[in-house]
């Protein structure tokens, strides 16, 4: 029965790699698993921060904006915090179309 085994199983270096591969795949402390997940937190943290940078830049861009054009301000106070002239009349309009749609038909 032992002489149907091939010899290479015996041989000790060969012994030895299995279990090292074994152990730093499974049992190590930075297993490949963990080295997977960390490296997967990585690359969200990296989006995460290429993310933020362009948002810092189109803050700094519409700031440049504000600070160099008056008519711009006027714009900006009007679109985000809804101010008017005085005597001006404000109507605000709701698209309806999306508040009815179903989930499923928001996918």
């Amino acid at each position: 029965m032992i002489k149907k085994i091939p010899a290479i199983l015996f041989n000790r270096y060969f012994i030895v790699s299995v279990v090292f591969i074994v152990w730093m795949l499974f049992f190590d402390q930075r297993d490949y698993f963990q080295q997977k997940a960390t490296a997967e937190e990585l690359k969200k943290i990296q989006n995460s921060t290429k993310y933020y940078d362009d948002e810092i830049n189109n803050t700094k861009s519409q700031l440049n904006n504000l600070q160099s054009n008056p008519t711009s301000i006027e714009k900006f106070g009007r679109e985000r915090y809804l101010l008017k002239r005085e005597g001006e009349e404000l109507y605000l309009f709701e698209d309806t179309a999306e508040s009815k749609a179903t989930p499923e038909q928001k996918k």
